[in-house]
């Protein structure tokens, strides 16, 4: 025959429960990555200035009709645009890296067409 249990002589004491976790110290904080946000709309209007020039030589000295490179440089910038706003509301080491990163993208896709 078995004894019956309380639930609570299940449960660990207080003091076995693990604490908070610690903030990592060498995290960038909120305000950081929302100026590297900001920094990188600078970016990506310096590469949407790139990404025309490369399209507008390209028109001239090719055969005048933009490529499907050039077309996913263009939305590259947009989508650097969606990631950065995104970053400023909600301050991620990610989003800013994927801003930083599709604004490097565009000028190299129209490069490439």
């Amino acid at each position: 025959m078995t004894t019956p249990t309380t639930p609570a002589a299940d449960l660990p004491a207080p003091t076995d429960l693990p604490g908070p976790a610690a903030p990592d110290p060498t995290a960038p904080n909120t305000r950081a990555l929302r100026v590297l946000a900001l920094c990188g709309f600078l970016l990506l209007a310096g590469c949407l200035v790139l990404t025309a020039v490369l399209g507008l030589v390209d028109a001239v000295e090719g055969d005048g009709v933009g490529g499907g490179l050039l077309t996913a440089g263009l939305w590259s910038l947009a989508l650097g645009a969606a990631a950065g706003t995104a970053a400023l509301a909600v301050p991620r080491r990610t989003l800013v890296a994927a801003q930083y990163a599709l604004a490097f993208a565009a000028p190299v896709l129209a490069a490439l067409d």
